[in-house]
């Protein structure tokens, strides 16, 4: 059974192990998720997203959602009242945490719930999410078993270099049913559901300071040009710039 957590939950976690997994869930109220350390993956029926430390997550009320940790992760959970939650996204979101953004969220967290202050403070935190760059790396999530059996292979290793036939074989379905059902249930098709996959992996990676060579390396890609290039046009920059910027 998915459980209903109400308004009133504590405002911070206790650490998690790298690896670790919160089940499903849901609120009756916004939450916001930042890790002050290691990263959060958010994983929904609508998606996957990642965030690393520098990046704050946002689930709308009644959305389902469950989590994994990677590395040790700090997180800081921010309640957002359901009457205030339509200033954001109506879908999961992910986006870059400003210094005025982080300072005013951790500052909110130290206040007692409802205090003047503590409104003020995330009357502060909305504004700037209305205005801060979202990351637009929404990886989907098959509801059909025989595709899920598939990606959960995957999201396991995703530098696994088997072919569709040889994970179908692994798995009990054809590489043609298993074509189909990418196109129809995912819009896309498995080599661009893998890449998605290995690029959103990577944004974890080079967050933690590895280098654009040992990621791609990793992650199973052939040579860094070509993680470089899948990189660069799915995240709109290198992911050399991108590791600079999280550093």
């Amino acid at each position: 059974m998915i459980e209903l957590l109400r308004a009133g939950d504590p405002a911070v976690c206790e650490p998690l192990a790298h690896g670790d997994v919160v089940p499903a869930h849901f609120h009756d109220f916004g939450q916001l998720r930042y890790a002050a350390s290691g990263a959060l993956v958010t994983s929904t029926r609508a998606g996957t997203w990642v965030a690393p430390a520098n990046r704050i997550t946002w689930v709308p009320p009644f959305h389902v959602h469950s989590s994994r940790s990677h590395g040790r992760t700090d997180v800081r959970l921010l309640e957002v009242p359901s009457a205030s939650a339509g200033q954001l996204p109506a879908e999961p979101s992910v986006f870059e945490a400003s210094a005025l953004l982080r300072e005013a969220y951790l500052a909110n967290l130290g206040e007692p719930t409802g205090s003047p202050r503590a409104r003020l403070l995330l009357d502060v935190v909305l504004s700037e999410l209305v205005r801060a760059p979202r990351e637009l790396l929404r990886l989907p999530e098959p509801r059909d078993a025989r595709l899920k059996a598939v990606t959960d292979l995957l999201h396991a290793d995703p530098a696994n270099p088997a072919t569709l036939a040889e994970l179908g074989h692994r798995t009990g379905s054809s590489e043609r049913t298993l074509s189909r059902l990418f196109g129809r249930e995912l819009a896309m098709s498995f080599h661009q559901w893998r890449t998605l996959l290995r690029v959103q992996r990577s944004l974890l990676e080079l967050a933690e300071g590895t280098s654009v060579t040992d990621t791609a390396i990793r992650l199973g890609w052939a040579n860094p040009g070509s993680f470089i290039e899948a990189f660069t046009a799915l995240v709109g920059r290198t992911p050399g710039r991108y590791r600079a910027a999280m550093r």
